[in-house]
């Protein structure tokens, strides 16, 4: 229990993970066990559906204070490694994630997005993709990715496919060395690059997580740069924000894309979906139409309600 109170994802995956074998070769007799974790998924949807609603105060609060202690003057010499970072995110996501999604599952990026515009809007907030990981699952499900390959790729891919984690490494790093008058030559960023992307896997999706990790990796790769941490971390809470959807927006194409490949999606209920006709349910955030466990070309659509009220 200690790698969930303190926040250990990597234990706590491999506890998830151990305690998934364990409930599928107990069979029949781990149904109670199921659902008592489905009540109780319930209920940690609806407290974050309460926390979406209070976020942005806090936000509002945090963004405040580095303001005010960094001042307008700060803020504006920073101006360039943020919308650097800003650019180079917009870029990586509408070009390399929307390429591939395209390629493989036939999927405007733009349209996926769209359909995930609530969980964006909470991880604006919240400058932490955590918060939306519960809702993500549930709307993949409900987009028509088959529930095994949701409920092992989404929490991987937040210990693993931290892709604006990444970005974000390798571009505060140039920085601080350029700061310093250390620039790096093209032979030392190469190395920088690999060792950044491996330096991700396993950062935390909460705020401050990219600063630590960064002071972390700089110690274990350039430690002559570590003292110019500082200079970024008057911005750094309005660069975790741009980290948190970049990462969430890796993890949901991830998935999608991942489904298709192993045949586990359905394409025909996704089109319906994000096309409106077909709205995810805002009030229980549980996909409604059990569990999307068969691949493509087998499932059929949601039941057809009859005469009564049974489903036909």
């Amino acid at each position: 229990m200690s790698a969930l109170t303190e926040g250990q994802v990597l234990q706590a995956l491999l506890v998830a993970l151990l305690t998934g074998f364990a409930l599928q070769g107990l069979g029949p007799a781990g149904a109670p066990i199921l659902r008592g974790i489905e009540h109780l998924q319930r209920l940690v949807f609806r407290i974050l559906w309460m926390i979406m609603w209070a976020a942005p105060v806090g936000a509002f609060g945090a963004i405040a204070a580095v303001v005010g202690s960094s001042g307008w003057d700060a803020l504006k010499s920073l101006a360039v490694i943020m919308l650097g970072f800003y650019a180079t995110c917009a870029v990586f996501v509408f070009a390399v994630l929307g390429a591939v999604l395209w390629a493989v599952s036939r999927i405007s990026v733009f349209a996926l997005l769209r359909y995930l515009a609530r969980e964006f809007l909470l991880i604006l907030s919240t400058s932490s993709s955590e918060s939306a990981l519960p809702r993500l699952i549930a709307k993949m499900e409900h987009l028509g990715v088959s529930r095994p390959v949701v409920g092992i790729t989404v929490p991987t891919g937040y210990s693993f496919n931290l892709d604006g984690t990444a970005i974000y490494l390798t571009m505060a790093t140039l920085f601080i060395a350029s700061a310093q008058d250390r620039p790096l030559s093209v032979g030392a960023q190469i190395p920088l690059l690999l060792f950044m992307i491996v330096a991700s896997k396993g950062a935390a999706g909460v705020t401050g997580a990219g600063l630590a990790t960064l002071a972390g990796g700089l110690q274990s790769h350039k430690p002559a740069l570590v003292d110019g941490v500082g200079f970024i971390v008057g911005i750094d809470r309005f660069m975790s924000e741009a980290r948190a959807l970049t990462n969430f927006a890796g993890n949901a194409v991830a998935t999608v894309v991942i489904g298709t490949w192993t045949k586990e999606f359905d394409a025909g209920r996704a089109r319906r979906v994000l096309a409106g006709e077909d709205p995810f349910n805002e009030d229980t955030l549980l996909d409604d139409h059990g569990p999307a466990a068969e691949p493509s070309g087998t499932r059929e659509g949601p039941p057809v309600p009859a005469a009564g009220g049974a489903p036909a």
